[in-house]
C-alpha cells in the first residue's frame, strides 16, 4: 500500500463528505465503544490487569533479546523452522520463497496486520500466487479493492447494502439483502477455497517463549481452518508480539478481547505448537514462523518503546473522536487512529506521515482506554516535535507558534492581547454568539462554527477570584 498520509487532511475533508461513512462509523459508539465500557465495568480487577498487562510487555521489552531467542529454540524443537526478516522487502522474498518450495498456486491468509505492513498480498499476485483472504471482513475488502480501515473490523467503513452490492458483483446469482445471508454465502465461497490451498498464512496474536506456540484469536474460526488443513502453515509475526509464559499470554488475552469488541473472550483462541505430530490427526506437515523486525528494534530504548506495547486490540480508535469523524482510510496507510499516529511516522517516515501527529485533540482518550496503557498523546507530542524541529509545518503555523512564544514570555502583552482578541470575537460573534469564519482558524470553521468567548478572559477571572479570597 503506498502511503497517503501527507494528504491527510484532503482525505479527512472527503470522509466528512462521504454519508454512507459517517452511518457506518456511528455504529462503533453503540457497538464496540458502548460494549468495552460494559465489559470492563463487569470485570473489578480490570484496572489491575491492565498494570499487569503493562509490566508483562514492559519485562519482554527489557529482555527483548533472551525471549526471542528462548521462542526460537522452541519452535525448532518442535520441528518448526523460524526465519528472520530485517524489513519488509526481505520477509516478503521469504514467504515467496516458501510458496514456491509447497508449489503452492493459491493461499488461505487470516487477517494480519503484518501482512498488511509488508504489502504480502500485492506481492504474492505479481508473482502468480492467488492470496485469499478467509476474514469475513478482509475478504470483503479484497473484493473491493480497498485497505483495511479498522485493526479488528477491517471492513467497518462499508454499510451492509454495499456489502450486498459487492457479492452480487463477484459471486453472482439473486441480490442478498440480510446479514446472516451474506455472511453464508461468504461461506459457501471461502469452504471450497480452504481445501484448494497448497499454503496457509497466518499472523498471530501472542509469540510464547516458554513453549515455542503461537496463540491466534478470531470470531470466526477462519485462522484454525488456515493454519490447520494446507500441507504448509507460513505465520508472520513481529518481534514485539513475544511473551514470557502461557500464562502471560492469557493474561493479555483477558484484556484483548474485553478491549477491542467488549467480549470476555473471542469465539476461537487457538494455541499451535510446531507441525504436525505422528500422533495427530490433522494439521500441517510444516510450519514455518517469519519474525519481522522492520525497524521495531531502533524503538527499544528510545522515546517510541512504550508504543511495543500494543495488543492490536483497536480499542484507541473507537474512542478517538478523530477516527470516529474521518474513519480508518484518511490515515492513509495501514496502521489507523491514535496508534497509526504514532507508528505510521515510525515506519514511512516524519516526512511522509507528519499531518498524523497532529490529528489528534489531545483529549486523552486513547490513553485512558489503551489495555496496556499506552501513553499515545505524549508519543504524539514526540512526532510533534520533532516535525516542528525539521521544519515540516506550514510557515503559517511556524511564524504563528513563534508569535505566540513571544507573546507569552510577555505577561503584560500576553493580558492585552487576549483581552483585544476577545473583545474582537465578541463582536464578530454577533447576536448569535458564534463565528462562521475566523481568520487564521480555518481548519475550525471549515465544517463548524466557532464559539464566541462569554465573560472574562481566565486570568482576568482569577484576579477577580483572587481579589475575592483576600
Amino acid at each position: 500500500m503506498q502511503p497517503t498520509s501527507h494528504a491527510f487532511k484532503q482525505n479527512a475533508h472527503e470522509a466528512l463528505e462521504n454519508p454512507v461513512l459517517q452511518e457506518a462509523l456511528g455504529g462503533i459508539r453503540t457497538g464496540w465503544q458502548a460494549a468495552r465500557g460494559r465489559a470492563a465495568g463487569a470485570l473489578p480487577e480490570f484496572e489491575q490487569l491492565r498494570d499487569t498487562g503493562r509490566d508483562i510487555k514492559n519485562h519482554v521489552l527489557a529482555h527483548l533479546d533472551l525471549y526471542l531467542e528462548a521462542f526460537t529454540a522452541k519452535v525448532e524443537e518442535a520441528g518448526g523452522k523460524v526465519h528472520w526478516a530485517r524489513d519488509a522487502a526481505e520477509a516478503r522474498t521469504i514467504v515467496l520463497e516458501l510458496c514456491r518450495e509447497a508449489d503452492a498456486r493459491t493461499v488461505t491468509k487470516s487477517k494480519s496486520m503484518i501482512a498488511e505492513e509488508i504489502g504480502l498480498n500485492p506481492w504474492l499476485e505479481a508473482n502468480d500466487v492467488k492470496p485469499v483472504e478467509t476474514d469475513l471482513g478482509e475478504y470483503i475488502i479484497q473484493l473491493a479493492g480497498q485497505p483495511p480501515s479498522h485493526l479488528v473490523g477491517p471492513a467497518v467503513h462499508m454499510t451492509k447494502d454495499e456489502v450486498s452490492d459487492l457479492f452480487h458483483k463477484h459471486h453472482g446469482g439473486e441480490r442478498l439483502e440480510e446479514g446472516g445471508a451474506l455472511v453464508g454465502e461468504a461461506r459457501r465461497v471461502l469452504r471450497q477455497r480452504y481445501l484448494e490451498a497448497d499454503v496457509g498464512i497466518t499472523g498471530a496474536n501472542f509469540l510464547v517463549a516458554e513453549t515455542g506456540s503461537i496463540i491466534t484469536v478470531t470470531n470466526e474460526g477462519n485462522a484454525e481452518l488456515t493454519q490447520g488443513l494446507p500441507r504448509t502453515h507460513i505465520c508472520i509475526a513481529s518481534i514485539e508480539k513475544i511473551v514470557p509464559t502461557m500464562e502471560d499470554a492469557f493474561t493479555l488475552l483477558r484484556l484483548l478481547a474485553r478491549s477491542a469488541t467488549g467480549q470476555e473472550f473471542s469465539a476461537y483462541t487457538t494455541v499451535m505448537t510446531g507441525p504436525k505430530r505422528e500422533e495427530d490427526l490433522d494439521g500441517p506437515r510444516e510450519f514455518h514462523l517469519v519474525l519481522l523486525d522492520n525497524g521495531r528494534s531502533k524503538m527499544v530504548g528510545s522515546a517510541f518503546q512504550e508504543m511495543l506495547r500494543c495488543i492490536r486490540c483497536g480499542a484507541c480508535m473507537n474512542h478517538c473522536p478523530v477516527y470516529l469523524a474521518a474513519g480508518g482510510h484518511a490515515y492513509g496507510w495501514v496502521y489507523v487512529g491514535p496508534m497509526g499516529s504514532v507508528l505510521t511516522p515510525q515506519f514511512v517516515g516524519i516526512e511522509e506521515a507528519h499531518p498524523l501527529p497532529n490529528a489528534s485533540t489531545f483529549c486523552g482518550r486513547c490513553e485512558e482506554v489503551c489495555p496496556v496503557r499506552i501513553p499515545l498523546p505524549k508519543l504524539m507530542r514526540h512526532w510533534r516535535e520533532e516535525q516542528f524541529n525539521r521544519q515540516l509545518n506550514p510557515p503559517a503555523a511556524r511564524y504563528g507558534l513563534a508569535l505566540w512564544g513571544f507573546v507569552a514570555r510577555r505577561p503584560r502583552l500576553y493580558r492585552l492581547a487576549t483581552g483585544m482578541a476577545v473583545g474582537a470575537m465578541r463582536l464578530l460573534g454577533g447576536r448569535q454568539g458564534r463565528m462562521r469564519r475566523l481568520p487564521l482558524a480555518g481548519g475550525w470553521t471549515g465544517t463548524r462554527d466557532m464559539p464566541a468567548p462569554q465573560g472574562p478572559t481566565f486570568m482576568q477571572a482569577w484576579k477577580k477570584r483572587r481579589g475575592a479570597g483576600s
